[in-house]
């Protein structure tokens, strides 16, 4: 037998869902404006089209060579990640 989940609960979740994406990019926005770039101008440091550099910053799962190229592009240098695993923090190049 499935146990169903209250209407309430699942528009919470759809909710924190569309907060998490919307930080996500938020966060790429933020890189690049911190590059002082328009989406036209990184479009044309990473050869493609502002409608593609939209869908980047809109995306929630992308390749790590598409975000390094993003990242490169906006004027970031030696970009990593930051994890934190254990109470020890990791730092990934990428």
């Amino acid at each position: 037998m499935l146990a169903t989940v209250p209407v309430k609960e699942i528009e919470e979740f759809e909710s924190e869902a569309a907060e998490l994406d919307r930080i996500h990019a938020m966060s790429l926005a933020m890189v690049r404006a911190a590059g002082k770039l328009t989406q036209v101008e990184l479009a044309r440091e990473l050869h493609t089209t502002q409608g593609h550099v939209s869908q980047i910053e809109r995306r929630d799962d992308m390749l790590l060579s598409t975000l390094r190229s993003y990242l490169t592009a906006a004027g970031a240098e030696n970009p990593r990640i930051l994890v934190t695993v254990n109470g020890h923090e990791v730092e990934l190049d990428i």
